[in-house]
């Protein structure tokens, strides 16, 4: 998967673009104002410490997740990513684009070629993003009309692995219970038409044209594995407390 731009300074536009700050948080944390001395502690802080994991975030995506196993858990989900090589793709997800927002959890993205190699029932945790590209319900705020198409050409046969820490459509104060497998759509019907009208009036876009706009981009067969959801085999988390070693992941 190569997300690589010939032209210099397209990737920052993937974050530095319109469509920034229009998205509220959800959620709304019990805490008191921050203090003068916190307030300077974070200017300082900013200016002096190394953030390189956060510099290389250089693509925004916004779409949406449902719950692996409930459909009707459906959220929006702006997502800032690094490109860790051309086949892996690591990203933090939000709640909104604005200061205030809160961090949902992670995707983690890999190529065909990646997924292809993975055993069958670790396939079982990930979606395919081809009905996410063509629907026009994946987007790159910001990024121009070009760029976006060259972006969804490669996008469209990746894989994603998606864990939410906090569940802001519900827990509205703090991160409560544990994480939770998330899924993305693969049929036209499934995602509330509400969710898209509304993220479109406030990205100023149209979804339907971006699904228009991609019609040549071809559809990959979605490898054996993927979606499992669709064949009835839903993987989720939960809280145990079996105090045997979890196999493969002892120490």
């Amino acid at each position: 998967m190569n997300v690589k731009w010939t032209v210099s300074g397209l990737l920052a536009l993937l974050l530095t673009g319109c469509g920034g700050k229009n998205t509220s948080s959800n959620v709304e944390s019990p805490g008191g104002e921050k203090t003068t001395k916190t307030e300077v502690l974070e200017t300082g802080a900013d200016v002096i410490q190394n953030k390189a994991p956060l510099q290389a975030m250089s693509m925004y995506l916004d779409g949406f997740h449902f719950y692996n196993g409930d459909m009707k858990g459906q959220m929006e989900a702006h997502h800032y990513c690094t490109q860790l090589n051309e086949d892996v793709v690591q990203c933090v997800i939000f709640d909104g684009n604005g200061k205030d927002a809160k961090v949902m959890g992670v995707e983690y993205i890999v190529s065909e070629k990646l997924f292809k190699t993975l055993p069958a029932e670790e396939r079982k945790f990930w979606h395919s993003h081809v009905h996410e590209v063509k629907s026009g319900t994946l987007i790159a705020p910001g990024l121009p009309q070009v760029a976006e198409h060259e972006l969804m050409e490669k996008l469209v046969s990746t894989y994603g692995k998606t864990y939410h820490t906090w569940h802001t459509d519900r827990d509205l104060k703090l991160p409560l219970g544990h994480p939770m497998i998330m899924m993305g759509f693969t049929k036209d019907g499934q995602l509330a038409d509400s969710l898209v009208a509304q993220r479109d009036q406030r990205f100023n876009i149209s979804t339907a044209e971006k699904r228009q706009n991609r019609a040549d981009i071809p559809s990959p067969a979605v490898q054996p594995g993927a979606n499992a959801w669709e064949q009835g085999e839903v993987r989720q988390l939960k809280v145990s407390d079996d105090k045997q070693p979890i196999p493969g992941h002892s120490h």
